[in-house]
Formats: C-alpha cells, sequence, structure tokens
C-alpha cells in the first residue's frame, strides 16, 4: 500500500518494535508446546519430579516473557495507528480543502464524510492489527508447522494438507469478497447523504410534511446497506466454518495416526500431546490469518476509496504571478460549459466590462447563467473559450489566491458557521477589530444584532439555523464589507430583505466601495436600476447591455422585468 509509505515512514521506528515483540512473543507462544513434551517425556513418563519442576518452572517464565512482549506491542499498536489514522484524516481534510470545483462535484460530500470516517477507521483497524497480531499468525503458522515437522514427520504431513486446503478457502474468500466489500462501502455513502440532505432540509420537510417520502428513502438505502453487508459478510460466513472442519478432521486424523505410531513405538505420548497443541495453534492461526485477509480485503476497498481523494485534482492555487488588482473587469468572449454537467454551455460567447469605480447589475430570468458569472470571475472554473480580464490580466496568468484576495462575494445562499456572530463576520478580516467589526455590520444594517441577549458574542447554530435569513444575509454582507477588497459581488445577496432595508444597505455600499467595483446579481428590477451598468442575461447570453433608460429603450427581456415587476406593483 504506497499510500501509506510515509506514514509507516514516519512511525518506523515504534512499529519496527512492536513488530520484533510480536516476533518474540510467536517464538515464546512456539516454546510451550515442546516443553510441555519435554515435561511429559523426561519428567511424568520418568517419574523425575525435579525434571517436571525444572520443564514447569522454564515454562512459566517463558510464558510471563511472552505475556510481556504482548503488553508493549498492545501499548505501541494502539499508540501508532491511531496517530496514523489521525495523520491520515488530517491530510485528507487538508486535501478536500484545495479541491478544485470539479472534484467537489464528483464526490458527495456524504461520500466524503465516510471516506474520512469510516475508511478511515477501517484503515487504523488494519494497522493495529498488522502490530497486535496479524503478524502474530503467519509466524506461528509456519513455526508450528516446522516445530511439528521436527517432532514427527509422519504426522506432519497431516498438517500440509490441511493448510493446503485452507490456503485455497482463503484465495477463494478473497477473491470474492473484495467487489462485496467495495460495494459496502458505497452503500454507507448513499445511506450517510440521505442523512445529511435530511438534516439540512428538515425545516422544508416540516413545512411540505414529506415525512413518509423522506422515510422511505432512508429505509430504501438502509436496506440497500443491509444488503449488502449480508453480501459482503456471507463469504466469510462459509469461509470460516469450512476451515475449522479442516483443521478439525486434521486433528482427529492426526490423533488417530499418532495413536497407531504410538503402538508401533514410532512416537511417545509427549511428542503426541505436543503435535496436538500444535494442530490446536494452527487452527488458531488459520483463523487469524482468514479475519486478516477479510480486514485486509475490506482495507483494500477502503484505501481504494481514499485514494480517489487524494487522486482528485486541486484547485489551481499554485499557478499564476501575484498582482495589485484595482478591479476592471472585462469578459472577452467567454464560453463556458460546467464539467459535470450536460456539456450545454452555461455561458455563450459572452463579452462586457466593468470599470474600476462603477456598479453593475446582473439580471435575467433564472437559469440564465448569473451565477456562473460570479464563478467564473473567482476561477471556480476555467473558461473553455475566450478570456476573463482583470486589469487586462488573463485571470489564468494571475495567482488564484491574488484573484480572490481582491474579490469579496455575498453568495446567493448566505453560509454561516457555528460560532459567534463576530467570528462569523471576521471570516472576511480575521484581524479585524472590534470597532471595524462593528462598522461592517452598520454597514449591513444588522443592527438586530444589539438587541440579543449577548451581542456579537451571540452564538449560531451550524449554518445560522437559530437566526432568519434576512439576518444571515445581513451577517453575510457584513463579512463582505468587512473584507474591503477591490471587487465586491453581491449574488441576490438581499432578496431577503425588505425595500427599505435594501434601500440602506444600498446606499452604505455606495459610499462604502466608492472607488471599487461592485458587481449585483439579482432578479429584481428594483435593485438593478441604481447601477451604472446594466447586463440583461437569457439563457447563457448577453441579451443587453446599458443603463437602465437605454435598456427600457432597447431591451425587450428588460422592458418585460420592469413592466411585470414595477408596472404591475404600481397598479395595484
Amino acid at each position: 500500500m504506497n499510500l501509506y509509505s510515509k506514514y509507516l515512514k514516519k512511525y518506523k521506528f515504534p512499529f519496527g518494535v512492536a513488530v520484533t515483540c510480536v516476533i518474540l512473543e510467536a517464538f515464546c507462544d512456539l516454546l510451550g508446546p515442546t516443553l510441555m513434551s519435554n515435561i511429559i517425556n523426561t519428567g511424568i513418563e520418568q517419574g523425575s519430579l525435579s525434571k517436571v519442576y525444572y520443564w514447569g518452572i522454564l515454562m512459566l517464565i517463558v510464558t510471563a516473557i511472552g505475556a510481556c512482549f504482548a503488553i508493549t506491542r498492545n501499548i505501541l499498536a494502539s499508540t501508532v495507528s491511531q496517530h496514523m489514522g489521525a495523520d491520515l484524516r488530517y491530510d485528507l481534510f487538508g486535501k478536500i480543502m484545495y479541491f478544485s470545483e470539479v472534484s467537489a462535484d464528483k464526490i458527495e460530500s456524504g461520500s466524503l464524510i465516510t471516506r474520512m470516517t469510516n475508511d478511515t477507521a477501517q484503515v487504523v483497524l488494519f494497522v493495529n492489527g498488522i502490530m497486535r497480531i496479524f503478524m502474530k499468525a503467519p509466524i506461528t503458522c509456519v513455526g508450528s508447522i516446522i516445530l511439528a515437522t521436527i517432532l514427527n514427520f509422519r504426522l506432519s504431513l497431516i498438517i500440509y494438507s490441511v493448510v493446503a486446503i485452507v490456503a485455497i478457502l482463503i484465495m477463494v474468500s478473497m477473491r470474492l469478497s473484495y467487489p462485496r466489500f467495495y460495494e459496502l462501502q458505497n452503500a454507507m455513502d448513499k445511506m450517510n447523504s440521505v442523512i445529511q440532505e435530511y438534516l439540512i432540509g428538515v425545516r422544508l420537510v416540516k413545512a411540505f410534511g414529506t415525512y413518509d417520502k423522506e422515510t422511505d428513502k432512508f429505509e430504501s438505502s438502509n436496506i440497500n446497506l443491509m444488503e449488502k453487508g449480508v453480501a459482503s459478510q456471507i463469504i466469510v460466513t462459509l469461509i470460516s466454518p469450512l476451515m475449522t472442519l479442516a483443521v478439525g478432521v486434521g486433528t482427529v486424523a492426526a490423533i488417530f495416526a499418532g495413536s497407531k505410531l504410538f503402538s508401533s513405538n514410532l512416537a511417545n505420548p509427549g511428542d503426541i500431546t505436543a503435535f496436538t497443541i500444535y494442530m490446536a495453534q494452527i487452527l488458531t492461526s488459520l483463523i487469524m490469518i482468514t479475519n486478516v485477509f477479510n480486514v485486509f480485503v475490506r482495507t483494500k476497498a477502503s484505501t481504494a476509496r481514499i485514494k480517489e481523494v487524494f487522486d482528485c485534482d486541486e484547485d489551481f492555487t499554485d499557478s499564476g504571478e501575484k498582482k495589485e488588482l484595482n478591479g476592471d473587469i472585462e469578459f472577452d468572449n467567454v464560453t463556458f460549459a460546467y464539467p459535470s454537467g450536460s456539456g450545454i454551455p452555461a455561458i455563450k460567447d459572452l463579452s462586457f466590462s466593468v470599470k474600476r469605480g462603477q456598479s453593475l447589475a446582473i439580471i435575467g430570468p433564472t437559469g440564465s447563467g448569473k451565477s456562473t458569472i460570479a464563478w467564473l470571475l473567482l476561477r471556480f472554473y476555467d473558461v473553455n473559450r475566450g478570456r476573463i480580464l482583470i486589469d487586462g490580466y488573463d485571470v489564468r496568468d494571475i495567482n488564484v489566491e491574488c484573484v480572490r484576495d481582491n474579490i469579496a462575494i455575498v453568495p446567493q445562499k448566505p453560509m454561516l458557521f457555528s460560532g459567534s456572530i463576530a467570528e462569523n463576520i471576521r471570516w472576511g478580516n480575521s484581524k479585524a477589530t472590534n470597532e471595524i467589526v462593528h462598522q461592517a455590520a452598520d454597514g449591513a444594517q444588522a443592527d438586530f444584532i444589539y438587541k440579543m441577549q449577548e451581542g456579537y458574542e451571540s452564538l449560531l447554530g451550524s449554518a445560522g439555523v437559530n437566526i432568519s435569513g434576512g439576518q444571515k444575509q445581513r451577517i453575510s454582507i457584513a463579512r463582505g464589507i468587512l473584507k474591503d477588497s477591490s471587487v465586491l459581488i453581491l449574488d441576490d445577496a438581499t432578496s431577503a430583505l425588505d425595500a427599505v432595508t435594501e434601500a440602506k444597505v444600498r446606499a452604505n455600499l455606495i459610499s462604502k466601495f466608492e472607488n471599487k467595483t461592485i458587481i449585483t446579481i439579482t432578479q429584481r428590477c428594483g435593485t438593478a436600476m441604481f447601477a451604472d451598468k446594466i447586463l440583461v442575461m437569457d439563457n447563457g447570453t448577453k441579451a443587453g447591455y446599458g443603463t437602465h433608460d437605454e435598456l427600457i429603450e432597447s431591451c425587450e427581456i428588460y422592458q418585460d422585468i420592469y413592466r411585470t415587476q414595477i408596472e404591475s406593483s404600481k397598479e395595484v
């Protein structure tokens, strides 16, 4: 597993000590039957009590030493495996943090959670097992076979037959189990996604009363997970008893053959007893080895899923030069289709420009490509054709972090995080003082904060579930104001605000960003008409571009929006 080589290298010393302890422990266990044979052959059979004491005390000492090795490897195994699991989760999270949008679209969030938790836990279990028992099983098995052969070659032929049968069963188990365990993990992904979707949309479910539908979705995914679990375990369930049967038959055959050899003076009681114990050790080792391969197969499936995450494309974090940007923006014949979409362009041959200090409103029907413009400007995706220029530089030639540092976006759906209101606003500038945070909130008309019991230290639930939609939007706007970047994008960011509050927010933004670029994505004509320029989008193409007065005269789509929203409201 090359994926884990760097982790094994990091913990090479404790891992090596643990493996050494496992080997020495196995050696101590292997000495047990031989010492027992000496107690019977040289002590009990010959009536020498001193020999019984001698070999008995030696057997106790060897057992105690083996126990010390076992304790040491258990402590090391637990410590190393848990540290390795923590490192693996950290690296996975770091990888996900720099996912490109294409990668984020490729693997669902529910699946990512499963891979970071369940799949990683499976790897931890495997590493812990290697250091505790997995190394011991083959050593004990091979050692038992060798020592049993030394004791009596004739009886050892039975062991070789049993081991050959068990090896075939293990190969069959591995071949049949791997695809089933992979499907099991995918089924777990689906169930986690269903649960996550419900938790995110729980209020909508309550509002529409779609409990039965959600229950049916969960039941379907839960039953699917159960069926995949049964399918993955049924191989193990069938193989293990067959292995036990094979070893059991071998033990009976060994005892029967031993009795024949004893009657012919070809074996003594101590050898037969030791041989029987070695058979028991071989049985235990083979069962362990079977479990090892079952865990290995499951870990292999988990490793493949983890590797998929590490193999995903990262964002454009290291590309381009760092530049000081002022905010002049130009789209030059831009065409773009979402990589994981239908292939139909979301934007076609789009050209427009906006200068620093100007405000641009982008308006159009739902699905006309308005938000896509923001995602392309932030370089979440690269265009298929054409260029996006900032201050005359192609965004592909500018360091992506530099681009995003100079653009603040207030998304259509405000995303808040668990923590205080002040912490959420400081996402715009982590070093901002309390005074600057308060100024940003005042600019966003977030006066409701002062009415809350703890003020700016009031805690928000995940996604801000304990405040209203309008309050979320104002906190999100305050975050954008606090960033104080060259370009501010408001993606339908005032849709939950009333007209008076929106007007106050707009006035504050114009004052605050007087020498900067403001792009407002909206479906409201009443919001768009106050911008210096208006871009009208329709089905991914530019349907109009100009001032409100110019578009009223020349753009039919804008005229329809104006009549529908403004004139009809006057008539009412």
